[in-house]
């Protein structure tokens, strides 16, 4: 995936799910009987959510329970084969500058040659339109997002030349320069160092802290409940939803990793914690 092309395409405009009593077009995300399906074979079977405003909220599940592809179907980066999805009670095409993207730091080409100002300065576009040049005051927003991130030392740097974390930073500040009110992250978290993961979560809070929502497709059951509010646990459908320390349950878990629970470590020790708060 070139770095050019990663900001959000339209949905196709749907059917107004304000008026259903389940759904609010107060809500930053409405989605309604949404099903995804590869080659035939269901990946999401008819999710119904709605993203509380304001929140970090996770999305957590086993391996192929269609976390990044509930994510993409939401934003129209892959086809839905039913279903209807809302921003705010509109269709996203009426509301792409106010929603955000990051996606895996794996689907992205990071040896395009250019340096980690212009990628951040790439989330200008839609505030500047992809056809006009980033002028002044542009790449001055998109230094100090650098900086937010601390990765302004390395303003000038080829994206080919920088750690796996520090990509990852310049991500992140490349979404913080859209100005988003609703950001989407798949895996941020994803094999970057301990530093980069504190400085991640403090850009997450910040932009809680100032009013927008973000939903990170999350791994780690460890640490999910420091530091989401709310999680939604999704296996193909969805388990279970709500503020954090409610849903992440020893009776949710099993329920979204069934068998394998048993297999992994992180997940037996968020059952302990799960255990230990009854």
């Amino acid at each position: 995936m070139r770095l050019s092309s990663i900001l959000p395409y339209a949905s196709a405009e749907a059917a107004s799910l304000a008026g259903r009593p389940e759904h609010s077009a107060d809500s930053p995300l409405s989605v309604h009987s949404l099903t995804v399906a590869y080659n035939r074979k269901p990946v999401l079977w008819d999710v119904e959510y709605d993203l509380p405003a304001g929140a970090l909220t996770a999305i957590v599940g086993p391996n192929g329970a269609g976390k990044s592809t509930f994510i993409k179907a939401v934003l129209g980066l892959v086809p839905a084969a039913s279903g209807a999805v809302e921003f705010w009670g509109r269709p996203l095409a009426r509301v792409r500058r106010r929603v955000g993207y990051v996606p895996q730091r794996g689907s992205v080409d990071w040896d395009f040659p250019v340096s980690a100002l212009d990628v951040v300065a790439m989330g200008r576009y839609g505030r500047i339109g992809w056809l006009r040049r980033v002028g002044a005051a542009d790449r001055a927003a998109a230094r100090a997002c650098l900086d937010k991130v601390g990765m302004a030392d390395f303003a000038d740097r080829q994206i080919s030349q920088l750690s796996g974390g520090q990509q990852q930073r310049v991500f992140l500040a490349r979404a913080l320069a859209q100005e988003a009110d609703l950001y989407f992250m798949d895996e941020p978290f994803a094999g970057v160092d301990a530093a980069t993961e504190t400085a991640i979560v403090d850009v997450l809070r910040t932009l809680r802290d100032g009013g927008r929502s973000v939903v990170v497709v999350h791994h780690d059951l460890q640490t999910v409940t420091d530091y989401f509010d709310h999680v939604l646990l999704l296996n193909g459908r969805v388990v279970a939803a709500g503020p954090a320390a409610a849903t992440v349950t020893a009776a949710n878990l099993q329920r979204t990793y069934g068998g394998r629970l048993a297999l992994l470590d992180d997940a037996a020790a968020a059952l302990a914690r799960a255990e230990a708060g009854r």
